[in-house]
């Protein structure tokens, strides 16, 4: 391995400072160069974390992902552990095969590319209403009052709650994954598990409860799927080798879902729309020639990955890339990194609507290639369409602040994106 300067070594890679501008490019270009496998001792939020790898490179996340044998998911998902373990082991993205495999077969029958395709008319319908909204006005908070309530609507209908609780879940979400931002949550990380967490344990209980007393009935939203086909109620009825899931699988399969849900799709729309309103060429050839917004939507997801990282555990002792990693110490997997390797792609760091890249925004293959990879495909694509097709000349609004992201080294999403619509 090459030999590491001093500032990078003693780097704290999660420290706040590094993420007040969303994901550290320069530090990644750095860390890819000279110490592609990188420790960080500890972390400033969490003195009582232990530290862990950094694995910043396409090809060596693309080997730690397809190897679970030796990088575990059992042990924790992310760089810190803040929910308890035992509740992310009840989540198939806590598990490692053979028990993540069957239970993540249940998940993937409603999110098969053909089943999601059928669902467009309703998203675009979603889009449109929202979008509707603003009609008359001169500017708006594209995060809160376009990304948001599209993203509720559209993973509420999925998972069969009526449109009237999508602020709620919303609010719960994003104040459970932002927890490390006093603006998403003063109360920060321990508020989230005193209070935010126990209420989504505890309204998706009654969900639970609603769908085991009345499986067939019927809700009220147009764009909501009918009760029994939602998939918390698969999930609540389902079975894995004969047996039915614990409630506690099924609040966190019906977390797991809501949170990316949420989270996901809305911060690489918004991170998308404010890097064409800082390019206008590029804006201007999706306006032109909306047969290009899925090769953008695939840019999109290259440069602006949703998540940060997720992590892995060592389950013996090993060697990636020249270092050597002993049984149990944590590796992390940053995609906000190897999605801008320099040895994978040309100007890595330029959004190019033509690229049309490969990317590891759902993960880099193996068993935790992500579940949603066509509905966010799908929204995406939509959001883009209509948002241009609403509004081919929005542009930044300067005076009413700028664009500012949630502070955080996992969640990668803008919490303001003001912006002037000019319709």
């Amino acid at each position: 391995m090459a030999a590491v300067d001093s500032d990078l070594e003693s780097v704290e890679l999660a420290a706040r400072e590094h993420w007040l501008e969303g994901p550290p490019h320069p530090l990644f270009r750095r860390m890819r160069s000279e110490c592609p496998v990188h420790w960080t001792e500890g972390f400033e939020d969490f003195p009582d974390e232990a530290g862990f790898w950094s694995v910043t490179t396409a090809e060596d996340i693309h080997a730690v992902s397809r190897d679970w044998e030796t990088y575990s998911s059992e042990h924790g998902i992310t760089a810190a552990g803040v929910l308890p373990l035992e509740l992310v082991r009840s989540m198939f993205i806590g598990m490692d095969p053979p028990k993540h495999d069957r239970l993540k077969a249940l998940f993937q029958a409603g999110f098969t590319p053909r089943r999601i395709a059928e669902h467009e008319p309703a998203i675009r319908s979603i889009a449109r209403r929202v979008l509707d909204r603003l009609d008359g006005r001169r500017r708006c908070e594209l995060v809160s009052e376009v990304a948001q309530p599209i993203v509720a609507r559209v993973i509420g209908s999925f998972m069969g709650i009526p449109e009237r609780d999508d602020a709620i879940w919303a609010r719960l979400m994003n104040s459970t994954l932002g927890a490390g931002d006093p603006d998403v949550n003063p109360d920060g990380v321990d508020g989230a598990l005193e209070r935010d967490v126990p209420e989504v344990f505890a309204r998706c209980r009654e969900l639970i409860a609603e769908r085991r007393q009345r499986p067939a009935a019927s809700i009220s939203d147009d764009d909501a799927s009918p009760r029994g086909e939602d998939l918390l109620s698969v999930l609540v009825h389902a079975e894995v080798d004969g047996e039915r899931l614990e409630e506690q699988e099924i609040v966190m399969g019906f977390f797991l879902l809501m949170a990316a849900g949420n989270d996901s799709t809305k911060a690489t729309f918004c991170s998308t729309m404010r890097a064409l309103m800082e390019d206008r060429e590029q804006m201007q050839m999706l306006v032109e020639n909306p047969a290009l917004v899925p090769s953008a939507v695939e840019e999109a997801l290259r440069m602006f990955p949703a998540f940060a990282h997720f992590r892995r555990t060592a389950t013996r002792d090993t060697e990636l890339h020249g270092q050597s990693i002993k049984a149990g110490e944590k590796v992390v997997l940053w995609y906000a990194s190897s999605n801008r390797d320099e040895t994978h792609y040309d100007d890595p760091d330029r959004f190019d609507v033509t690229r049309d890249p490969d990317h590891q925004a759902f993960g880099a293959g193996g068993r935790h290639f992500c579940l949603g990879t066509a509905l966010a495909r799908l929204e995406l694509k939509v959001m883009i369409e209509e948002t241009l097709a609403r509004y081919p000349r929005m542009q930044l609004d300067e005076q009413a602040g700028r664009p500012e992201y949630v502070e955080s080294p996992f969640i990668s999403q803008l919490k303001l994106l003001p912006v002037r619509l000019a319709a």
